[in-house]
């Protein structure tokens, strides 16, 4: 069973089973067409500008602005989420006259980092992840 690769068609050809193989096919080794496939299984393309075909990385997807900046209130809208519950409990141990989990300026620091994460879509530089607000140094420790 011979498998030809055409580059004008981007598709594999077996004979005996395709009966009009293009002109610019070429033969290639069951091992190169099994490769081939399981390297695209993997998430690599197949390159048929090279003979005979090659495994090469999809290229980057460019991401439009608004895609960047859907991602980015996403990515805002869980981190408010995933910090409410420290506020809750906060507020919860103040309202039943226990000791805080949060000193006081711990606790102010969460409610200006929360309003800054609100305010991240209208801000100067906005969806540039590198801009984010940034988050106080002790809070993943209580979210844990």
């Amino acid at each position: 069973m011979a498998i030809y690769a055409s580059p004008e068609t981007e598709s594999f050809y077996v004979d005996g089973v395709h009966q009009d193989v293009p002109s610019d096919a070429v033969e290639v080794s069951i091992e190169l067409y099994d490769a081939l496939i399981d390297g695209r299984a993997r998430g690599k393309d197949i390159d048929f500008t090279t003979l005979p075909p090659s495994l090469k990385d999809k290229p980057e997807v460019e991401l439009t602005t608004q895609q960047l900046a859907t991602l980015e209130r996403t990515w805002r809208d869980g981190v408010v989420s995933e910090s409410e519950w420290l506020v809750s409990r906060h507020r919860d141990e103040l309202d039943m006259q226990l000791d805080t989990t949060l000193t006081a300026p711990q606790f102010a620091e969460l409610l200006v980092y929360r309003q800054a994460l609100r305010d991240w879509p209208q801000s100067v530089g906005f969806p540039d992840q590198s801009l984010r607000p940034t988050e106080p140094n002790w809070v993943q420790e209580q979210i844990r």
